[in-house]
């Protein structure tokens, strides 16, 4: 090979020293994270059902929910169909967990958080105990782990995070009614299931990152809460999880039983600050709306990119788009690098 003989020759090969060490260091940021992963996920696999697994990256994961113009959600999507902005500045997609089937679900940890304030009837309690059974037993697997809270007066851990069935049955079976229950803290209760999450929930599950979710089940009208909804926004948004609503029955005489009344707990922004969606139940739905809510929990798309160096409390706001077009929903829209 021809030597240079440029004066500059040593900034060139410094330069081109310089260029070889980047992409070294890249590299090997790519394949610590993918490292990490795997190791994580054969912790995973051995670890006992109520064990924790704490795995900590500089990744930023976000969750990204795709749909059609008729709502539907769309799968088969790649990483190349996305583009991740931070502020001004598009980011390079360094992780993507694909849904390519219609059948593939991705692993979950779920909390479900029930009311079990008087202003359920015991009728409408076993309806979702039933139903709530059926969306386990349809999603329940190795890969999924699933928590259950209730909340009227106070907040209760009825079984903490497991992947065994008769663990969860016999949860069920233990929801009564509190009859004295004279408050609803729904957002104390998305906050202590928030914050399960973040410190219970296994980080990776067979090297893959799982859906992490909240369920609150209720009437929708919070009473007595400690927790301000946006604090609750604020720590779901950190522990990159996502809250779901199921609304019993609330129905307006003014609109005459046609359409359900928008509830404060979901004019706060809590369901669509964090990327949920709320079902709405009624006395013959209960089996398909958990139907639907299992379709919609397992069918997003897990993103996560290395944020800038930039370091400070200042949150950076977050975009993610479809370059084909398509609505995406996201479960956050900000992050703060420390």
């Amino acid at each position: 090979m021809t030597e240079l003989t440029h004066p500059d020759s040593n900034a060139a090969r410094t330069m081109s020293q310089g260029k070889r060490y980047a992409g070294t260091i890249l590299l090997s940021r790519q394949f610590i994270a993918a490292a990490i992963l795997l190791l994580a996920g054969a912790n995973a696999f051995a670890q006992d059902d109520d064990n924790v697994i704490k795995v900590d990256t500089d990744l930023a994961v976000f969750e990204v929910t795709v749909t059609d113009k008729t709502g539907k959600p769309v799968r088969g999507l790649s990483a190349s169909d996305f583009r991740i902005f931070e502020g001004d500045s598009e980011r390079p997609v360094e992780f993507f967990q694909p849904i390519k089937k219609d059948d593939e679900r991705r692993p979950l940890s779920v909390v479900f958080a029930l009311d079990v304030s008087g202003s359920m009837t015991p009728e409408e309690l076993e309806r979702l105990k039933s139903a709530m059974q059926t969306f386990i037993d349809r999603l329940g697997d190795y890969d999924s782990y699933f928590s259950i809270m209730t909340f009227a007066m106070d907040v209760k851990t009825v079984q903490p995070f497991t992947n065994r069935p008769d663990k969860l049955r016999a949860a069920f079976a233990k929801l009564g009614r509190d009859q004295d229950g004279l408050s609803t803290h729904a957002y104390d209760a998305v906050d202590a299931g928030v914050r399960m999450l973040r410190k219970n929930a296994p980080k990776v599950i067979r090297n893959r990152f799982p859906k992490r979710a909240v369920v609150v089940i209720s009437d929708g009208f919070p009473v007595g809460d400690i927790v301000a909804p946006e604090t609750v926004i604020e720590r779901a948004n950190a522990a990159e999880s996502s809250v779901y609503s199921v609304i019993l029955p609330s129905y307006s005489n003014v609109l005459g039983n046609k359409r359900p009344v928008l509830t404060p707990f979901e004019a706060s922004g809590l369901i669509e600050r964090t990327g949920g969606k709320t079902f709405y139940a009624n006395k013959k739905d209960f089996e398909m709306l958990f139907k639907d809510l299992a379709d919609e929990i397992t069918g997003s798309y897990a993103l996560a990119f290395y944020p800038s160096d930039e370091t400070g409390a200042k949150p950076r706001d977050v975009r993610i788009e479809s370059k084909k077009g398509f609505s995406i929903r996201q479960n956050r829209s900000t992050i703060v690098t420390k």
